[in-house]
């Protein structure tokens, strides 16, 4: 898909959002409860507020890409899982761009000065309760590829992603395995040998039935 279409499908977006394929909701086999962040137990104190960057920019020929990282294999939270930079708001944040773009800057060495970021809208939140977070997704747009550093100790690798990775058609992989004592089975998109699954993967999901539905 072309960044032009992209930019222009983000435009006006119909509400409520389309919902992203439903084979990439986690599931728990046999008859254990949902895995924590899709249902919320009972007494589990309310989610803080964060967000993540789903930054958009052409490659020479004009298709739309985006960036993910794979976190780092020591960091405390989602260790060598691909996810959005982002993270939690703080006080003073304009939240939730503010936050996304703040984030950005200290996880992957954004430099808006060099790149500066237009702002489209946000997707659906995701209450991502395993970690204590309800994310909001930013979408952003600038004119061509940034030049990205990595912090060491939150970022392992920085992925530049097509963007039609995403859309209506593309591979989804069904995985079953173990996670956190629970035998689940999950919808991922395959991207460079990694799998965007759970929360990432279900709103560039979103993402792509929003860009893949039909104009107006």
């Amino acid at each position: 898909m072309l960044l032009t279409e992209a930019v222009a499908r983000l435009a006006d977006p119909p509400r409520p959002l389309p919902e992203g394929p439903a084979i990439l909701d986690p599931r728990v086999l046999a008859r254990a409860p949902d895995p924590p962040g899709w249902v919320v137990p009972p007494g589990i104190p309310p989610a803080r507020d964060a967000a993540g960057l789903v930054l958009l920019y052409p490659d020479p020929a004009g298709e739309a890409h985006l960036i993910l990282t794979v976190r780092h294999p020591g960091a405390h939270r989602h260790a060598g899982q691909v996810s959005l930079p982002g993270g939690r708001r703080d006080p003073g944040d304009d939240f939730p761009a503010g936050t996304a773009l703040r984030e950005a800057e200290e996880e992957i060495g954004l430099d808006r000065a060099r790149h500066p970021v237009r702002i489209l809208g946000t997707l659906d939140p995701i209450d991502v309760r395993v970690s204590g977070f309800l994310l909001v997704p930013v979408v952003g747009v600038t004119e061509r590829e940034p030049e990205l550093v990595p912090d060491p100790h939150e970022v392992a690798r920085i992925l530049h992603v097509p963007l039609r990775v995403f859309l209506p058609g593309a591979p989804i992989e069904v995985v079953e395995e173990e996670w956190e004592g629970r035998r689940l089975r999950y919808g991922a998109f395959p991207v460079d040998g990694y799998r965007v699954w759970g929360a990432t993967g279900r709103l560039l999901g979103q993402l792509g039935a929003l860009l893949g539905s039909a104009p107006g």
